[in-house]
């Protein structure tokens, strides 16, 4: 356990959905703060202005309330950090770039995009790190007071001094040395008079007392640019963790070109939450022994950062498919009917009549065979609708000139019986197919597919069950009318 009780942060940028990988950062951050008795902070971080999707931040909420991963501060929560907005903070920024540059430790520079681009291009032309040249710096106050009133454009940049060494402790990845020679007068304000990400994370994080920064590893080569503001405030650094990257089977950058990255995919897809949280924490972190089944509190119980792993991890969606199918075996019976009572509400049956208990048999018949609930709908719409066609190679394959008198016979036969049960059903079938002289797979199998109207699925008489006695004699009767050979 930590000593100290410590607060994180997941701080994502409103421009679009929350991508596989922000939810990963987010729940080792949950993970930490709750494993650690600390405090998980929600920052929206939204000054680049260029790049808001609309909707993006309501979104983002929706989809972390449903992985289970309740922020204890943020929006809407207001612990005594706020605001936790970004864009709802900028007289603050304003206030530590204005400091910083009573003490010459940042600077106004007012070069137009045209010079910026012909520094650019004689650099790459002779080979040099692509970097501001500190032009402006040399600018004196009269003549930095006579742009200002002229309203010229301007930005805001860090004066990095040259020759520094900046060390890196990061948790996950040990110690990283950069020296400040490479590191470019960044800019801290832009013309917008929005911070840029570098000025504002650096201010939220010290005054939002945020103990532990817990972020991709795209950041890390940021980072020194951030360790710089922290030393030119005079304010104490936190401690960094760096996570490895979420990789495609072929080792590239998990992107949207390869496959769904968006947790809203997942969702749609009938992912469950507890089995997208479990795949998730396992990209990059293992308990130290072989155990691959959890739930979230027991994630809580058993996450530390220092077992992170430094590789990247890879993202294979059969594994997420077969965590998916784990966790749905051990849903409970009520929480099984809500889900597919969830997915038919949204499908061409939302007006089903079964009843809890049928939805529940039709579960207990699919359970085995599916990874997802919403495949009970797809898979077998017969227990909600008529079958309108009849698999045609199983006609082919399994309906014989016998098969409508066998059929009929086995409708007489339960015909006479009272709500049957399926010993009746199965003591029926054996009854006639001993009577007719032939094997109980000559009558199962046109049975199935005059119910169904495919070749597969559960148990026949848990069909019949569920159908109702009524129902699947009408159904038989239908497809002697219909199918034809």
């Amino acid at each position: 356990m930590i000593s100290e009780k410590p607060r994180v942060r997941f701080a994502p940028s409103p421009t679009g959905y929350l991508h596989v990988g922000g939810l990963r950062t987010a729940l080792y951050n949950y993970l930490f703060a709750k494993k650690n008795n600390g405090t998980f902070i929600l920052r929206i971080e939204d000054t680049d202005r260029t790049r808001l999707v609309e909707g993006a931040v309501e979104k983002l909420m929706a989809s972390l309330k449903w992985a289970g991963l309740d922020y204890d501060e943020g929006p809407g929560k207001d612990g005594g950090f706020g605001p936790y907005v970004q864009s709802e903070r900028l007289d603050i920024y304003r206030k530590y770039t204005d400091e910083l540059i009573n003490q010459k430790k940042a600077y106004y520079c007012f070069c137009t995009p045209e010079r910026l681009k012909q520094l650019r291009d004689d650099q790459q032309k002779t080979g040099l790190q692509s970097k501001y040249d500190k032009h402006c710096l040399h600018i004196d106050e009269n003549g930095i007071n006579e742009n200002l009133q002229n309203h010229q454009p301007y930005v805001i940049r860090l004066n990095v001094q040259p020759d520094e060494l900046i060390h890196i402790v990061d948790i996950i990845r040990g110690e990283v040395t950069f020296n400040s020679n490479v590191v470019d007068d960044q800019i801290l304000l832009k013309s917008d008079g929005y911070p840029t990400y570098h000025l504002a994370n650096v201010v939220d994080d010290h005054l939002m007392k945020i103990t532990h920064v817990i972020r991709g590893e795209e950041w890390l080569s940021s980072t020194p640019k951030h360790i710089l503001l922290y030393k030119y405030f005079g304010w104490e650094v936190p401690k960094f963790a760096h996570l490895p990257l979420l990789l495609n089977p072929d080792k590239s950058k998990l992107s949207k070109r390869q496959g769904d990255v968006a947790v809203e995919d997942y969702r749609a897809k009938g992912y469950l939450k507890e089995a997208l949280v479990n795949f998730v924490a396992l990209l990059g972190w293992t308990a130290g022994d072989d155990r691959e089944f959890y739930y979230l509190d027991e994630l809580c119980e058993a996450f530390s950062l220092e077992r992170v792993n430094k590789a990247g991890a890879v993202f294979n969606i059969e594994k997420l498919q077969s965590m998916n199918f784990a966790h749905l075996q051990k849903k409970t019976d009520t929480e099984l009917v809500d889900l597919l009572k969830e997915e038919l509400s949204t499908s061409t049956f939302a007006n089903h009549s079964l009843s809890d208990e049928k939805l529940l048999l039709i579960i207990l018949g699919m359970k085995e065979r599916i990874n997802f609930v919403k495949e009970i709908i797809l898979n077998a719409e017969y227990f909600f609708t008529r079958p309108a066609t009849y698999d045609q190679e199983a006609i082919k394959k399994r309906w014989t000139p016998e098969s409508k008198q066998l059929l009929q016979n086995f409708v007489e036969a339960i015909q006479v019986i009272e709500n049957p049960s399926k010993e009746d059903y199965e003591n029926a079938l054996n009854k006639t197919a001993v009577e007719a002289g032939v094997k109980n797979a000559a009558i199962i199998h046109p049975l199935r597919l005059a119910v169904s109207g495919v070749s597969g699925g559960p148990g026949l008489y848990d069909i019949f069950i569920i159908l109702g006695k009524n129902e699947t004699i009408e159904r038989i009767n239908i497809a002697i009318e219909k199918i034809i050979i």
